[in-house]
């Protein structure tokens, strides 16, 4: 089961766009898949999905 942690995405996205040189969209897709999703809108929409059900899937 995914379970999104946002610290470790936006501490990684942060990184690879800095010190990688990549946009945010495609830090963002490095650290989601970091964590298993398949890009950033995966995570997103996971996380989104989470908020308004309360339950995992």
């Amino acid at each position: 089961m995914l379970i999104p942690d946002i610290d470790a995405l936006e501490e990684r996205a942060a990184i690879a766009q800095y010190d990688g040189g990549l946009s945010r969209e495609a830090a963002e897709d490095v650290a989601a898949r970091q964590q298993g999703f398949r890009h950033r809108e995966h995570y997103w929409e996971w996380l989104a999905d989470y908020v308004v059900t309360r339950k995992l899937p």
